[in-house]
């Protein structure tokens, strides 16, 4: 049977979530729907998504499209996702693991802040994605704008699977395109000629494609990513869901179940079970694990596939698996994946860190094992301490309420949030280079490092690159040197991560293995990666120092809501906070603003805007860039031995040796 690992996307409040619960309702896995006001869904288990919701976390559910005995039918893996942008790191493991995507859009909002951050990033990816305009039946609704928006916002290359009769009734009604009509059939072959010759040298032609070769060359190029079919219902009546699911089985690619191969996997969530105990959710991409296989993170003691027992995943299949105590979030099995939950950024990284700080003071440390627990599960909350300060990064307000909640309710901790501030990033400013010989004045280490730092293109991060001879290194060393200089460059010269870069390693030694005649093998005469890791820290610092950083804070897009007449008062405050407004679009009494404003203004904007606007404004922001800081560039307390300190960092380190 296929097996197609599916993810549903959305902004908040598009009704993904409902959706899923209409899908798993429609191939008999539930007998009844459950709803998200009631806190009756079947994939938000938490207790705080119930009371919320929302969707905090992903969850896995599984169903059939078709009748087991035919050879089309398919088993869809189903992941929800979050919707609130404070949860996007969620969506970023999700993202790896996927054969195809159902993008959830509301009739009524249209496309949304994060509707747009979605669809840039499945582009990107490349994933297979159908796009379904959620409630019909609501009052508000219109497709017609939707599909505009779409088209404009989104990706041209949308492809409307039907029409919709009664709009914005409760009687509301999908009616599928007939392939066979030739006005369906020009509509989708115009699309379908941007990335088909056969198909441009017909356009026009008396005796058009036939819809059998149309329907193959439609599902072609949504398996390539290449068109995105659109179609319309509503999760809560249960309207076109029946189309969708046609959709999903006809349209999107199956996982491949090359199961013989190595054993290839990514890892895409950590949770704790009942007892303690860590449970990996693993996506099989190749090959196949079997209870009692050694890892490296563990044995594995136990499997669960589709909700139940198995002694096996194999490839294609997402199963969760006990027993591997070191496992972490983005973790591969056996052989890296091509798109792994560690890769680089398909999001951008949280932009707010906030102090957490215990009610009592001997929580100290059961409150910092509770977050390290925490950061198990989602990485990119960055627990990090400075001095006797612990500090998480963050993507929002709503996020750190989450936090505080699960700390109660999980761990028996009370605990209180400081204010967040804005986290920024350093560049380099021009080129500089650095070196420390061995046992050269002052390098109590036997190893030789020079490297040199220089601004690399926008959004690479930071590069690693060899310039010494091959081979004249050990590669362990090399190594050594490769994760200390990215773990130095988290702390830039103001405290920030470094990002952007490229550092060469221009200058190497070492002393080999070697021991007194007739003596073993002696440390104090033979470089070890720790010499290494604990030079490596100087020589990036100083080759820094020499670069010059800038300091570049986040900038938000912002989308604001709110009343034609309130416009005047709100624009000169937007500008005066460092907003930009570009586009204002007036719709009768509701007005919209679009621009971009300093992610440390957002809060400001926040505040007045009730008063400015009667209580009826509403505010969205979603992450667009980082613009270098005007004036004094702001600093952050250093959480490392500070290397910038050559005095203080060699006592710090020798001591620790």
């Amino acid at each position: 049977m296929r097996i197609l690992n599916l993810g549903i996307l959305a902004h908040v409040d598009a009704g993904k979530t409902s959706l899923t619960e209409r899908l798993l309702y429609a191939a008999g896995v539930i007998d009844e729907v459950g709803r998200v006001d009631d806190g009756s869904t079947r994939t938000d288990t938490l207790a705080l998504e119930r009371q919320r919701g929302i969707t905090i976390k992903s969850a896995v559910a599984s169903f059939v499209i078709g009748e087991p005995a035919d050879p089309a039918a398919t088993t869809v893996n189903l992941i929800d996702t979050p919707g609130h942008p404070d949860f996007i790191a969620e969506v970023e493991r999700v993202l790896s693991v996927l054969d195809g995507v159902v993008l959830v859009i509301s009739a009524v909002e249209g496309v949304q802040a994060q509707t747009h951050v979605l669809m840039r990033a499945l582009k990107r990816m490349r994933i297979p994605t159908l796009i379904f305009v959620n409630k019909i039946d609501r009052r508000g609704a219109d497709c017609d704008r939707v599909l505009a928006q779409v088209a404009d916002r989104l990706t041209p290359a949308a492809v409307p699977m039907g029409s919709v009769r009664l709009v914005g009734t409760r009687g509301a009604d999908y009616l599928p395109g007939d392939l066979t009509s030739a006005s369906t059939a020009a509509r989708h072959a115009e699309v379908l000629a941007e990335n088909d010759d056969v198909i441009l040298a017909h356009l026009g032609d008396p005796r058009p494609i036939g819809p059998a070769e149309l329907a193959g060359k439609l599902a072609a190029q949504t398996a390539q990513a290449l068109v995105h079919p659109v179609f319309f219902g509503s999760a809560i009546t249960g309207a076109g869901v029946g189309e969708l699911m046609t959709g999903i089985r006809c349209l999107l690619p199956s996982a491949s179940q090359q199961a013989g191969g190595p054993a290839r996997g990514a890892v895409f969530k950590v949770e704790r079970g009942a007892a303690g105990e860590k449970i990996a959710y693993v996506r099989m991409f190749t090959g196949t694990v079997r209870v009692r296989d050694r890892l490296p993170a563990g044995k594995v003691t136990a499997i669960s596939v589709d909700g139940k027992p198995s002694e096996s995943v194999r490839a294609g299949e997402i199963g969760r698996l006990w027993g591997l105590s070191s496992i972490h979030v983005g973790d591969p099995i056996g052989t890296p994946p091509i798109r792994t939950p560690s890769s680089a950024y398909h999001f951008a990284p949280p932009t707010l860190e906030t102090i957490v700080v215990p009610r009592h003071k001997t929580d100290k440390g059961a409150l910092y094992a509770a977050l390290t627990q925490l950061a198990e599960q989602d990485p990119l909350i960055n627990l990090r301490q400075a001095g006797d300060q612990t500090l998480l990064s963050l993507y929002g307000e709503v996020q750190k309420e989450v936090i505080q909640a699960t700390l109660e309710a999980d761990f028996g901790l009370d605990v209180s949030f400081q204010g967040s501030t804005v986290i920024c990033v350093e560049r380099p400013a021009g080129t500089g280079a650095a070196a420390e010989h061995m046992k050269a004045e002052g390098n109590p280490f036997l190893a030789t490092v020079g490297l040199r730092v220089e601004p690399g293109e926008l959004g690479s991060g930071v590069q690693f690159r060899l310039e010494i001879e091959l081979g004249a290194l050990p590669l362990a060393f090399v190594k050594a040197i490769e994760d200390t200089v990215r773990l130095t460059l988290r702390q830039g010269l103001s405290g920030w991560q470094v990002t952007d870069c490229v550092v060469a390693l221009t200058e190497s030694g070492y002393a080999p293995r070697q021991s007194h005649a007739h003596a073993r093998f002696d440390k104090s005469m033979s470089s070890t990666g720790a010499d290494f890791r604990g030079l490596v820290p100087l020589v990036v610092m100083e080759a820094l120092r020499r670069a010059g950083t800038r300091v570049y804070e986040p900038v938000q897009r912002f989308h604001l809501s709110l009343p034609a007449d309130a416009v005047g008062v709100m624009l000169p405050v937007l500008v005066r906070l460092g907003g930009i407004p570009e586009t204002q679009v007036i719709t009768g009494a509701a007005a919209a603003v679009d621009g971009l404003i300093p992610a440390a203004r957002v809060p400001g904007v926040e505040r007045q805007l009730p008063a400015l606007t009667s209580g009826e404004g509403v505010l969205e922001c979603v992450f667009d860039h980082y613009a270098q800081v005007r004036g004094p560039a702001p600093s952050r307390p250093r959480s490392d031995h500070n290397p910038l300190d050559r005095k203080e960092y060699l006592l710090r380190v020798t001591r620790g040796v």
